[in-house]
């Protein structure tokens, strides 16, 4: 992800300032019903003659059947390779957007436009597309570059508290494995003060590490730090009961930093003190053994993995978090007690 590609702030002129609409022989715009109440007026004139293509909302949506009716759209619509894609949602349209554009002909250009604090901090930097498939969390994909993404934070207010956390866990993880000010983002998020530079900062450190390993074969493996198990939870929960991504990620990284404490001897006094913060912010529930079991058993389809074996980023310290470091299924399980156990009773 190129520097000049991220643009902060009002879209119309991010738009109109960095982006030739003239090179492109149509523009489609993708929403899902809540960014087309929400989010569309806010953004519809500054695009010149353009399509609408809806999808239903939710990561339960985020499938290759979605993927084939954005497809058939595009189709009818008889978009060709010198046609633009707008991605404005969540990080389930970016993903998904991402992915259909980057494979309708052989790749066309997409622009994501984030509309949740998950999809401004995360999704919609970095070039990962993908869908899930078979319950297993983004089985399906590519790494393709957005022709530009356009961050505005007046896209939050239409957003519930529930989901701005679930962007803040991202935002977390970023504290937890680089030399951002931790104090000062857990404050804020405490505060509900989820503002421009709270944003900015989270994205330019995810971005500084996407530049240097923009494939994923050595660095930028920090950035799934809780990812492993909370990937695990997340797919157990997809059909069973609204569980967002954020939260998933969030009790990830508590069994995490456990299992960090057993295998990197990271300060356990600092963790427990990062979990009692955690804890203060998100409301979570214990896993049932069989619920535990069940998790863990999806942990082994992790994208990570290598020959068989469960790999996982865990700290040293904070702020230096270490990769591929090789967990097995007990060590799933007994981080997942360990959760249990820091909740109240």
């Amino acid at each position: 992800m190129k520097n000049n590609n991220i643009h902060f702030g009002g879209i119309e002129q991010s738009l109109t300032d960095k982006i030739d609409f003239t090179i492109y022989s149509s523009i489609a715009i993708l929403v899902d019903e809540n960014t087309l109440e929400n989010c569309y007026l806010k953004v519809k004139n500054i695009f010149p003659t353009h399509f609408i293509i809806e999808i239903k909302s939710g990561e339960i949506n985020k499938t290759l059947s979605t993927c084939s009716q954005i497809w058939d759209e595009m189709t009818k619509l008889k978009m060709d390779r010198n046609s633009l894609l707008v991605n404005l949602g969540g990080g389930v349209i970016g993903d998904m957007g991402g992915f259909c554009a980057s494979t309708f002909k052989r790749g066309i250009d997409f622009i994501n436009i984030p509309t949740t604090l998950l999809a401004m901090v995360d999704a919609s930097v970095g070039g990962k597309t993908g869908v899930d498939f078979n319950g297993f969390k983004n089985h399906i994909g590519l790494f393709s570059e957005p022709k530009k993404v356009l961050i505005n934070s007046l896209f939050l207010d239409s957003l519930s508290i529930r989901q701005k956390l679930s962007g803040a866990a991202e935002i977390i993880k970023h504290g937890l494995i680089s030399n951002l000010d931790l104090e000062t983002i857990f404050n804020k998020i405490k505060q509900q003060n989820f503002d421009i530079e709270l944003i900015k900062e989270s994205v330019k450190f995810k971005e500084s590490i996407v530049e240097s390993d923009f494939k994923e074969s050595g660095e930028r493996k920090m950035l799934n730090f809780g990812h492993t198990i909370g990937h695990g939870i997340e797919s157990y929960f997809l059909e069973k009961e609204g569980l967002l991504h954020g939260e998933a990620i969030m009790i990830g990284i508590i069994c995490e930093l456990y299992l960090s404490i057993q295998k990197l001897r990271l300060d356990q006094v600092i963790a427990e003190n990062i979990i009692q913060q955690i804890n203060a912010v998100f409301s979570f529930r214990k896993f049932t053994e069989s619920e535990s079991k069940s998790i863990s058993k999806l942990i082994i389809q992790d994208k990570k993995n290598t020959n068989g074996e469960i790999k996982c980023v865990l700290l040293a310290k904070i702020g230096t978090a270490k990769y591929d470091i090789t967990i097995t299924l007990n060590d799933v399980l007994d981080s997942i007690l360990f959760y249990n156990s820091t909740l109240k009773k």
